[in-house]
């Protein structure tokens, strides 16, 4: 193998699903990556994760069974798929290519812990249909989800009439349905997976229930409740639904996860011209915010093709290097790109101006610190970089070196700095790499294809 080349070991998504749950031993791995000339190619991701979780969990409680082609290949989107099967549903699966056969609105009390693994998405959304059913339930996850904050549906939840009890207000979560109440809550922070909980409760609760968002999030929960026939009401910032509804199965191909496919235009944005072209991906408005802010930087971006899919916007896009810019991210721009933040960051010091990241608090309780993490792999491989409670910022026109990366067990920061080390003089590597599983089990085969 040439030194340009990128080294690495590939773990399938379900390489453990033979050991139980908690038991499994978790495999570390390396990632070598060399400097690259350019970015030129195709590449298609797998299934988007938001998405993929809604369809998941909608399938498994409407009648009859769904069929999803393209459903991401993410261990986080698999645990969403566990705790539904737990729960009653039947799930056959071949790659890409899930069939859900839902319970009809009946769960069925699991007879084990609902196992959330890694995801925040899981546990977060999928509390808010457990709340609602007559028994008792635990969801747990691994040891970072065990310390991410779970207060914010914990509260909502609590007002419409269950119970849950967790320690200090981290999983796990012991939730003891109940009959529920309509309500209308407006969400301290803005939040989807909030958002989310609370609609998803409100398809059991006796009522309409009202979610006042303070800021626009996505809106995936909407448009997926829809998708498979129920009805939801949105006027200005209020988004309601009515108890009772009836949901019916569905065939459907899940787009492109926007969210990895950023990795892809961040290492573009790295050489003036670059050209890389991505099919089939998730152009949801609420979420192709980081497409105007990458191409205010300098990555022209290009619309080959825009259709829609059960009210999902798909297209195909070519994006090309230029000068990287870079700029300030603040305010409800970075509420829009939290999960694309760090990408963002990792490629900074190359930029001309550099990039300043404001009102991103909420990087600080994701998988890792995120914030932390990035300020401190930009510090290991050279860059100058000034850390702030919200965000950061680091200057540009600087130079990177290669060096030994933590990935802090969090897949976005294990791929963020896979694409910094790209532009980096010498090798750099990335400990515990692993953690792309989570997301993106192929990144770095797909990396590979479209690096020079």
């Amino acid at each position: 193998m040439s030194p340009a080349k990128l080294l690495y070991c590939y773990i399938p998504p379900d390489a453990d699903r033979a050991q139980p749950p908690r038991t499994r031993k978790k495999r570390h791995m390396d990632a070598k990556v060399q400097p690259a000339k350019q970015i030129r190619g195709s590449v298609r991701t797998a299934g988007d994760k938001s998405v993929s979780h809604r369809y998941a969990m909608l399938a498994g409680l409407a009648a009859g069974t769904s069929e999803f082609d393209n459903f991401s290949t993410s261990a986080d989107c698999s645990s969403t798929l566990s705790c539904m099967v737990a729960m009653g549903a039947h799930v056959r699966r071949n790659g890409n290519h899930v069939e859900v056969e839902g319970v009809g609105g009946k769960l069925a009390a699991p007879q084990e812990e609902l196992d959330c693994g890694n995801s925040g998405s899981t546990m977060r959304m999928l509390s808010g249909v457990v709340a609602a059913q007559p028994f008792t339930s635990v969801m747990v996850g691994d040891a970072s989800l065990s310390r991410r904050p779970m207060k914010r549906v914990i509260e909502p939840l609590t007002q419409m009439g269950a119970r849950i009890d967790a320690e200090e207000g981290c999983a796990p979560l012991t939730i003891h349905g109940s009959r529920l109440k309509a309500i209308t809550y407006q969400p301290p922070v803005a939040s989807a997976q909030v958002k989310s909980c609370v609609l998803l409760a409100g398809l059991f609760a006796e009522g309409e229930t009202t979610v006042i968002e303070p800021v626009k999030t996505r809106d995936h929960t909407e448009l997926a409740i829809e998708a498979f026939g129920g009805e939801v009401v949105r006027s200005g910032d209020r988004i309601s639904v009515r108890g009772g509804q009836v949901l019916k199965a569905i065939k459907a191909y899940v787009p492109g996860d926007l969210s990895s496919v950023v990795f892809f235009l961040c290492a573009t944005a790295l050489y003036p011209g670059s050209s890389l072209v991505v099919d089939s991906v998730l152009l949801n408005p609420t979420r192709s915010v980081v497409l105007d802010v990458l191409g205010g930087m300098g990555v022209k971006i290009n619309f080959l093709k825009i259709e829609q899919q059960f009210g999902e916007l798909v297209g195909t896009l070519q994006a090309e290097g230029s000068v990287f810019q870079g700029g300030v991210i603040s305010g409800a721009t970075s509420a829009a790109l939290i999960d694309e933040l760090p990408a963002i960051a990792a490629i900074a010091p190359y930029s001309v101006n550099g990039v300043e990241i404001r009102n991103a608090q909420e990087l600080r309780v994701k998988e890792c610190d995120r914030i932390h993490a990035v300020v401190r792999n930009l510090r290991a491989m050279g860059a100058e970089v000034e850390e702030f409670p919200d965000g950061m910022k680091i200057p540009g026109q600087q130079k990177l070196h290669g060096a030994a990366i933590e990935s802090f067990d969090d897949h976005r920061i294990a791929m963020a700095f896979a694409i910094a080390a790209l532009r980096a003089e010498g090798e750099t590597t990335i400990h515990n790499a692993e953690a792309v599983k989570v997301s993106f089990p192929e990144f770095f085969q797909a990396l590979e294809k479209v690096r020079q």
